[in-house]
């Protein structure tokens, strides 16, 4: 049996606030100090969660992003500075966090995470939080969650609206039936060209502070065990109506993963 982490008397005090809430307490607080989290992109998303989970105390982020900071990521990447522009991401990141909480450990992995790489990246981490702005990566990391029993909350980004969910399809559900994959509910990616890129459509910056917040809210959710999971549901966000909808979606046979025809 493995021991839970002590905290120290510092940390006592830093996370007094999540100690004396229900659900969390005590024994979450040693959760989240005793968990390995990998954060796929230290962008508009990947800024506010990785802030988040280090004020929370998570003991280990792991950050997987080969870009560096420009004057045009600053109108939404809050981790980041203009003191930091030309840095790679994963460096100002990980300044950011020792700034902030010097309990927490970052790790950088300055890669393009790709299929020939995700499963060796997602093997040494409890779980993985995807804040990346493509569907290649979104596959790459979603199918090595997949093979590496890993669960994976998910998140994306348009001009004015976004979507959340979280991911464990290698477990069933209370029928007994397969929890559904990415590629369940993404069959396919979009043409090329189909989705505009951030730099041609914009984005609306305070909206990735919002969803990257969520997403930070969800890990901490799948950490510490206090609620009702997103697996299984979508979160969608549209911000010109400030609206929130939760839609439903399940697992389909003819996905190549879990599916009736899978190995």
């Amino acid at each position: 049996m493995t021991t839970a982490p002590t905290l120290s008397s510092d940390e006592i005090e830093r996370y007094a606030r999540h100690i004396v809430l229900h659900g969390v307490g005590g024994p979450g607080q040693q959760k989240l100090k005793a968990a390995r989290v990998l954060v796929i992109g230290a962008g508009g998303l990947g800024s506010p969660l990785i802030q988040y989970l280090a004020a929370a105390g998570v003991g280990e982020i792991g950050v997987v992003d080969d870009d560096t900071v420009s004057l045009s990521n600053l109108q939404r990447q809050v981790l980041h500075s203009t003191a930091d522009i030309g840095r790679l991401k994963v460096e100002s990141a990980r300044d950011a966090v020792a700034r902030l909480n010097p309990h927490v450990t970052l790790t950088m992995h300055p890669l393009r995470i790709e299929p020939a790489n995700a499963r060796d990246l997602v093997r040494a981490y409890d779980l993985i939080a995807d804040g990346s702005d493509n569907f290649a990566t979104r596959y790459a990391v979603s199918d090595a969650c997949f093979y590496e029993s890993r669960p994976l909350v998910t998140a994306a980004v348009g001009a004015y609206d976004a979507s959340l969910t979280t991911l464990r399809p290698y477990e069933r559900d209370a029928q007994g039936r397969p929890n559904p994959t990415y590629r369940c509910l993404f069959p396919e990616a979009p043409p090329a060209g189909a989705v505009p890129a951030c730099a041609e459509a914009g984005v609306l910056g305070a909206l990735t502070g919002v969803v990257g917040s969520m997403m930070a809210l969800e890990v901490l959710r799948e950490l510490t065990g206090f609620g009702e999971t997103l697996v299984g549901r979508l979160l969608l966000v549209d911000t010109r109506a400030m609206r929130f909808e939760t839609m439903t979606y399940g697992w389909d046979p003819g996905n190549v993963l879990n599916g009736e025809g899978s190995d």
